[in-house]
């Protein structure tokens, strides 16, 4: 099975060869974030050497304190020594405070920019992916690379990799410093590192194996939870409360588990490396008191390679530490690598000539469209719709209208075939010239926080307020918006919760009109309106549809009439096709649909 991109993402059974490649592709986005800051880290290295040295000098001070200070003042009443080694024992701690202080003050800065970054770069991507992607990648999961992975690397990044440089610098100043001081007491910790390794290497398998089940579990909780929320109406309609909470407890658990496990490995690991560290301490002190008392050590050495011998293993748990976020983090970076892996499936031609469509006439040529290869859902057909035509696409649920308005919108690309504007086929022109040539307005009125007149110039950007109030007054929108309380100003709220789903579609008709495209798509624009609404649309369409190619969507045979021309589908074909009024003196699938539908009114 493959890794590319978000498949696979939920897989705990991945192999070697598998790890090593996500591996690769985590480690390559990381180079590439932090690639920009290069110099600045450097910078922040060499202030972590610096730091750490100084750290490390100070059990070596204690050791010529001891050893040499201590007898040249009680013997010779030379107090100069020990007076210099306690300054230099104080200039090394404070100096090792200030450059810390400082490498923090730079990392911190440096890692909030590669977030940043991260964040723009995840959000971006999100809207170039094509719609094919969001109908099979659910929104819970763009949220969870958003948010709780972001953040699992932002603990990384914050503190991790300074543990990470000072640690490695601590274990290797202390070794050398170690063997200066007394080669033969570094014989114990040179085998205690037998048992480190091997612990280690657990530590290693078997914490990536739990923080990437953590990941997952994570993620399907959010996802759990957003789908909750987002349909919270129909929650509350259909007394789903009880099962969404055992639904969610279940994936709580699981993430509960998850984690249980993850701690439960570092909780084994960490004490372990005290009991390793410890025995290796008394085995340090007891061989070097031998030696003290055989003359072969000074008392001051032996404190010192005690000091450094304890001091050797607290970095060993640094790292660990370390290693535990970065398990952690390498598993969201996995899954964040993962999703900007994926490419649009609808891609925009890399030099597109400009464009600008006027006619609106559009041309089907041996078009065919297949979601996979087993599930075709239009069969190969050619299809003329000419300039300024108003289109009725009429048909059963499933058979295929809304597939051709999102081709002709090219939320999709065909199978075969080709669709053309004017003459110029819809892949070759760039995204700008495509959406001025053809706008869609589907039956879910989507409004953007913000005033009303705000989302009406989302179809044309810098338009006047007189524009804004004429687009209204032509869709017969006017009325209901001067009668909201702060009229165009007033905030329609989140997702435009604080309008009437007719009234949000009156506005998406508005914001249509004022984009004037010469390509213009209903797609069940009026499933939404009542009875009165769908009778102050109808006068409003005849202004809309002016002048420009229109096609038609909708089930409600009363906003089909408008239409002079009616294709009929069925199962992804055109079984009729002609002028409306010629259909409905016939006795086809259209004339028997409209007669059914004039019975009902009767």
């Amino acid at each position: 099975m493959s890794t590319v991109g978000v498949t696979g993402e939920d897989r705990q059974d991945l192999t070697a060869l598998e790890n090593r490649a996500i591996r690769r592709r985590s480690l390559a986005l990381l180079r590439e974030l932090i690639a920009p800051h290069r110099r600045r880290l450097w910078v922040t290295v060499a202030l972590v050497v610096v730091s750490t040295a100084l750290q490390v000098v100070g059990p070596t001070l204690i050791a010529r304190g001891v050893d040499t200070g201590l007898p040249a003042a009680t013997n010779d009443h030379d107090f100069t020594p020990i007076v210099l080694i306690t300054a230099g024992f104080l200039v090394s701690g404070f100096g090792a405070a200030a450059l810390l202080a400082l490498y923090t003050r730079w990392s911190i800065a440096m890692s909030q920019d590669v977030l940043g970054e991260l964040r723009r770069r995840i959000f971006a991507h999100t809207q170039r992916l094509s719609l094919e992607f969001h109908e099979r990648y659910t929104s819970g999961r763009i949220i969870a690379r958003q948010t709780s992975d972001i953040d699992t690397l932002g603990e990384l990044l914050n503190g991790g990799l300074s543990n990470l440089v000072s640690g490695v610098l601590f274990l290797v100043f202390t070794a050398v410093a170690l063997v200066t001081i007394d080669p033969t007491s570094a014989i114990p910790l040179a085998f205690a590192m037998i048992p480190v390794a091997a612990v280690t290497w657990w530590f290693t398998i078997a914490s990536r194996r739990e923080f990437r089940a953590s990941r997952i579990y994570s993620t399907r909780l959010i996802v759990q939870f957003v789908e909750t929320m987002t349909g919270i109406r129909a929650v509350k309609s259909f007394r789903r409360e009880r099962v969404n909470r055992e639904t969610y407890a279940d994936k709580v658990e699981d993430y509960r588990e998850a984690t249980r496990r993850t701690i439960q490995v570092y909780g084994m690991y960490d004490p372990a490396l005290k009991m390793i560290g410890s025995l290796t301490v008394a085995a340090v002190l007891a061989t070097g008191a031998f030696r003290v008392i055989d003359g072969a050590l000074e008392v001051g050495a032996l404190l010192a390679v005690v000091l450094y011998t304890r001091r050797f293993f607290g970095p060993i748990e640094g790292l660990a530490m370390f290693y535990n976020s970065f398990q952690s983090a390498g598993a969201a970076l996995e899954k964040i690598s993962g999703f900007l892996e994926e490419r649009p499936t609808v891609v925009e031609p890399t030099d597109p000539k400009p464009f600008t469509a006027t006619r609106g006439e559009l041309e089907f040529r041996g078009v065919s469209f297949a979601y996979t290869s087993d599930r075709v859902v239009l069969p190969e057909f050619d299809l003329t719709i000419r300039g300024g035509e108003t289109l009725a696409l009429v048909g059963a649920t499933g058979a295929g209208k809304s597939t051709i308005a999102k081709l002709i919108a090219r939320f999709y690309d065909p199978t075969t075939g080709s669709i053309t504007v004017d003459g110029r086929d819809l892949r070759d022109m760039s995204d700008v010239d495509l959406r001025s040539a053809i706008t869609l307005v589907t039956q879910e009125a989507y409004l953007f926080s913000g005033s009303v007149a705000d989302n009406i110039r989302m179809g044309k950007a810098g338009a006047t307020d007189d524009e804004v109030e004429r687009a209204a007054r032509a869709v017969g929108a006017h009325e209901f918006i001067t009668a909201l309380p702060d009229g165009y100003d007033t905030d329609v709220n989140k997702r435009g919760n604080r309008l009437s789903a007719g009234q949000r579609q009156l506005v998406s008709f508005c914001r249509a009109f004022i984009a004037d495209p010469p390509v213009l798509i209903l797609d069940e624009a009026t499933a939404s309106l009542d009875i009165p609404s769908e009778r102050l649309i109808q006068r409003g369409l005849t202004t809309l549809l002016a002048g420009r190619t229109a096609i038609i969507i909708a089930h409600r045979l009363s906003t089909v009439s408008i239409a002079s021309r009616v294709l009929v589908m069925d199962r992804g074909r055109i079984v009729e096709d002609g002028a409306t009024h010629d259909l409905l003196k016939g006795t086809g699938t259209f004339a028997t649909l409209h007669r059914a539908w004039r019975d009902s009114l009767a």
